[in-house]
């Protein structure tokens, strides 16, 4: 990095040498006027810049012109240095976004640099693990799209970031069902995830939270898990809820007419390994015995694993045909760029956020505001 620089009868003359010479990449360091009108000379201010170690020689011509030019105004005197202090003050919050993308070696992305007012946004991208791709395209559309205004503010930069995740993040809002309506869910995911726990919160908030006394069914097909059973019916015998336990597909259908009079049903399915194929086809079988009845598919996905897991994970399950997603485990993770690449690649919509055990509090109804928050800060934040 060298520093260099120039003179001029104004701040701004001094300033427009700089960038003549050296480009848009110069940074600026500090103003001074460094001497005051007397008799035929006239004010004269310093600017100094630095620039990238790269062409030397060039740089070097730089500072020998510029000098050049601002030495035909400038008689020989003892110089006086005044802080142009209201300038250094303007530019202060600038300067500090800029040191911290001098050290980073990755504040070039691609082919696009990082300006320094981005320095922090895109420190919290890495921070979460974001895709760099998409990293790489929601810079270059701010970049592009934010005013040169608003660039040295920085809640104005945080807010326009905040603007395009919540473009990019697909949301399926919750709408309940009219007092006929019907409908049937069905929970899939690997083992672990949640998705008994899940279905317990959400029969829950139907039943009893939604001021709509909904009637809820729940339908168990896992019978391989030990607990899983007595799981279930120690929450529907709490919340007096009617529970099936089905275990050949053969028995689906009789166990979803059984529940003909509920508002709601939700299945419980065998967790299995994502490269556990078989098991991932005898959810499909189950399903086959019903192929009439519409039943939507949630995939239940944990939100402290790697975006490469779930896409893993998304790949093999995605022969179930999944609707929508919801994520788990959020309250034991601080990374969240994850779940928002991930949702935005498989485009399908998140319908809920688990952020703990407690049935049924800890459950968040799909909001990109909720998880935007939980980026920007790096935990789950509780509402």
């Amino acid at each position: 990095m060298n520093v260099l620089s120039f003179f001029g009868e104004t701040p701004s003359v001094a300033l427009r040498l700089a960038q003549e010479e050296c480009g848009e990449d110069a940074i600026v360091i500090s103003t001074k006027k460094i001497s005051t009108a007397k008799g035929n000379t006239k004010d004269m201010y310093e600017v100094v810049v630095a620039v990238e170690e790269e062409d030397k020689k060039k740089n070097l011509i730089y500072t020998k012109t510029a000098i050049s030019k601002a030495s035909q105004n400038v008689e020989p005197m003892k110089t006086q240095v005044y802080d142009f202090k209201e300038e250094i003050l303007k530019m202060q919050s600038v300067l500090e976004q800029v040191q911290k993308s001098i050290w980073n070696p990755k504040s070039q992305l691609y082919d696009l640099t990082i300006p320094p007012e981005f320095a922090s946004m895109y420190n919290i991208f890495e921070q979460n693990e974001f895709d760099q791709e998409m990293t790489y395209t929601i810079m270059k559309k701010t970049i592009k799209q934010l005013p040169i205004a608003l660039k040295a503010n920085p809640k104005k930069v945080n807010d326009f970031f905040k603007l395009i995740l919540r473009r990019v993040i697909p949301i399926k809002h919750e709408v309940p069902l009219r007092k006929h309506q019907r409908k049937i869910i069905m929970m899939v995911g690997p083992t672990g995830v949640g998705k008994t726990t899940t279905i317990s919160k959400l029969a829950a908030r139907y039943a009893y939270k939604l001021g709509q006394n909904y009637k809820v069914g729940i339908v168990t097909l896992d019978s391989f898990r030990v607990g899983a059973i007595e799981q279930l019916q120690a929450y529907t015998n709490i919340m007096r809820l009617p529970l099936e336990i089905v275990k050949k597909p053969e028995g689906l259908a009789e166990a979803l007419l059984r529940l003909k009079d509920c508002n709601y049903i939700f299945i419980d399915t065998a967790g299995s390994s994502q490269y556990d194929i078989d098991k991932i086809e005898l959810i499909n079988e189950y399903q086959k015995k019903v192929e009439e009845l519409p039943i939507e598919k949630i995939l239940v996905l944990p939100a402290n694993v790697k975006h490469s897991d779930l896409l893993e994970i998304y790949k093999n399950y995605s022969r179930l045909s999944i609707d929508y997603l919801t994520f788990t485990k959020l309250d034991e993770t601080k990374s969240f760029g994850n779940l928002i690449s991930f949702a935005h690649k498989t485009k399908k919509s998140i319908t809920y956020f688990s952020i703990g055990q407690n049935v049924p509090d800890d459950l968040i109804v799909s909001d990109s505001s909720f998880l935007i928050d939980c980026f920007m800060n790096n935990q789950c934040v509780r509402r």
